[in-house]
């Protein structure tokens, strides 16, 4: 049984340094980052739960956080039905809390700890759709936001944005945002509380000035009621909620803690640090919706903040959006190796932010910014809705226990390769938890049940549920997991 089971002999495990490499001297910030999706042994271990605060909170303070907080208000909803929406979608920090302690249990990435869940053969094909495809679809709308704050910028400094202007942009902020990614884990710890900072400062600027502005009792004439109140207070939440599963990879910043580590800190200062900004930050788009319109938000809030802060306001939207990105490319090279290729960590970064620079120059140059995020995230909740319950729900059926070795252990007599390389229990858990979003998402297309329901969309619940329960009832009645100790 995959809980149980003792570490194979040593020979079976690659090195320290997986895919060929030597094993990797100590980490440091100004050293690009060797491990890969090995293993972590203990002797490598290192740093605190609260460390994890700053890294989750940089990468919440971004644009994209202010734009869906906006369109909230723009989407029917009254001020104060916007901020209860950011309220309760942001909760799902929790299940990216639980997630995290994954990381130091197995001393292993998401991307490695879901062979548990799916088999190391079913593994590789989650990884190339719920890691990496999803990944990439992140950095291109965040990238996107940043890139839509740069443009104005360069307005601001008495430059034409052409299109060749807008694509160099583009490619600039991508490149800065790899450099971080591909010097991996220790720069992202290094950085990010001071990052932290500056970002807190700033937006406590535009928060005085947003607070002048709003219209705290603002209510859309006419209000929404009924039905239409449901599906837009639904549809909000679902858009909220986006940010938080789109984690599923949150044990890749936690595996170097010590195994020792408390599991109830981990949990808090991740979702702690994620929480709090993306609810200040949402809410202030919000605030703002009240008194000017967020469907183009750069000229908004230019409108709100003093004529010399506005440069320092674009700036801090590019630098929060690179926090966030970073982390995205990290995770996203991570999957990328996951999948099979055996290619350094550094490499696969560098590919996926190549690959992400297309769709982002489409969202920009060709389509709708604020319609393409919305339907985009709307979208991606099918997928990834069900793969973060089915994740919490193993992490609670092993009580929290992974074997690091075993799971790296990808050899045909690997406690984790089930049935032909795939755990049937995960692969059916999701496809159920699939069709029940499908059939109750109401977005670039509608579900059965939600046009039955007057566009009422239900997939967030109905997908997480169904593939938790499932998951559970198989992983129990097959006898895929047994007692742990």
């Amino acid at each position: 049984m995959a809980s149980t089971v003792p570490d194979p002999p040593s020979g079976s495990h690659p090195a320290p340094g997986a895919l060929g490499q030597a094993a990797p001297a100590p980490e440091r910030a100004t050293r690009i980052e060797a491990h890969g999706i090995d293993h972590i042994p203990d002797a490598e271990r290192h740093g605190r739960p609260r460390d994890l605060f700053s890294v989750w909170a940089a990468a919440n303070v971004n644009y994209l956080s202010l734009v869906i907080g906006g369109a909230l208000v723009l989407m029917g909803l009254s001020l104060w039905q916007s901020v209860a929406v950011i309220v309760v979608g942001n909760l799902f920090w929790l299940l990216t809390g639980l997630l995290a302690t994954s990381g130091p249990a197995a001393g292993a990435p998401s991307e490695v700890i879901t062979r548990a869940m799916y088999g190391v053969i079913g593994n590789r094909v989650m990884n190339a759709v719920g890691g990496w495809l999803v990944s990439v679809c992140y950095f291109a709308l965040n990238l996107a936001a940043a890139a839509a704050a740069a443009f104005a910028l360069v307005e601001q400094a008495g430059i034409t944005a052409n299109t060749g202007i807008k694509a160099g942009v583009i490619v600039a902020i991508a490149a800065f945002t790899l450099v971080i990614s591909v010097y991996g884990h220790a720069m992202i710890m290094k950085i990010y509380l001071p990052k932290t900072l500056v970002l807190a400062a700033a937006f406590a600027v535009v928060a005085v000035a947003v607070l002048a502005h709003t219209d705290f009792s603002y209510r859309p004439a006419p209000p929404l009621t009924g039905p239409a109140l449901w599906a837009a207070l639904l549809a909000g939440t679902t858009l909220i909620a986006s940010g938080p599963l789109s984690y599923t990879t949150s044990a890749d910043f936690s595996r170097y803690l010590p195994r020792t580590s408390s599991r109830r800190a981990i949990v808090a200062w991740t979702a702690l640090g994620a929480f709090l900004p993306s609810v200040v930050v949402s809410s202030l788009g919000a605030f703002a919706a009240t008194a000017v319109d967020m469907s183009d938000p750069q000229a908004a809030l230019e409108e709100m903040l003093p004529g010399w802060f506005y440069p320092v306001f674009l700036l801090a939207l590019i630098l929060g959006t690179v926090c966030v990105n970073a982390l995205t490319a990290y995770s996203a090279g991570l999957a990328l190796q996951a999948v099979g290729l055996s290619i350094r960590r550094s490499v696969s970064v560098l590919f996926d932010g190549a690959v992400a620079v297309a769709p982002t120059l489409y969202g920009l140059l060709v389509s709708n910014l604020l319609d393409t995020v919305s339907n985009s995230l709307r979208l991606i909740v099918v997928l990834i809705g069900p793969v973060m319950a089915i994740y919490a729900t193993d992490i609670v059926l092993r009580r929290f226990r992974y074997d690091g070795r075993a799971l790296a252990d990808e050899t045909p007599g690997s406690p984790f390769c089930y049935t032909g390389g795939v755990n049937p229990a995960g692969a059916l858990a999701l496809a159920a938890g699939l069709a029940a979003a499908a059939v109750c998402v109401d977005t670039l297309c509608t579900g059965p049940i939600a046009a039955a329901f007057g566009g009422l969309d239900l997939s967030l619940p109905a997908g997480m549920a169904v593939a938790a329960a499932l998951y559970a009832l198989l992983m129990v009645r097959l006898r895929l997991i047994g007692p742990v100790e």
